[in-house]
């Protein structure tokens, strides 16, 4: 049978991770699986968790005045999900709805934070990862709201 250790340890957001630091995640994680066109996460919620996507698809969402809701981002395997957990105050930026039937597997956040301050090298390490991640949301919404917004011509 896999273990909750071993879908982490293959997953590549983790790549590299010390199998010590995977070991510990995997104490504060659990599989969890969505229907197409669940509702995961509402922007300005409490974000309570996180999580690794290793099949299907999730679309990110945000409210645009006078627009509606628009995807800024849709997700796919080996990607990971949430990162407004990590930096106070833990509310959610965007909205997270899955496009299709999604197996992921979800962390929560108190415990994996607490982890991350008795554990600096491991705090260390996800922070850098989430920051990444952090700069690409960003990225795509520039770009999306860019779009949205370019004059006719």
């Amino acid at each position: 049978m896999i273990t909750t250790f071993d879908l982490l340890a293959a997953h590549p957001f983790l790549a590299g991770l010390p199998a010590e630091h995977i070991d510990v995640l995997s104490r504060w994680a659990r599989r969890a699986p969505f229907r197409a066109g669940t509702r995961i996460f509402e922007e300005n919620g409490n974000a309570g968790r996180w999580w690794l996507i290793r099949d299907g698809t999730v679309s990110l969402r945000t409210q645009v005045p006078g627009r509606g809701e628009l995807v800024i981002e849709t997700l796919g395997p080996g990607s990971v999900l949430g990162w407004s957990w990590l930096f106070p105050p833990y509310r959610w930026h965007f909205s997270a709805e899955t496009v299709s039937p999604v197996l992921s597997i979800a962390f929560d956040a108190a415990g994996v934070r607490g982890l991350c301050h008795a554990d600096p090298a491991l705090g260390y390490e996800l922070t850098t990862r989430f920051l990444a991640v952090v700069v690409d949301r960003m990225q795509a919404t520039r770009l999306r709201l860019l779009d949205l917004y370019r004059p006719p011509g």
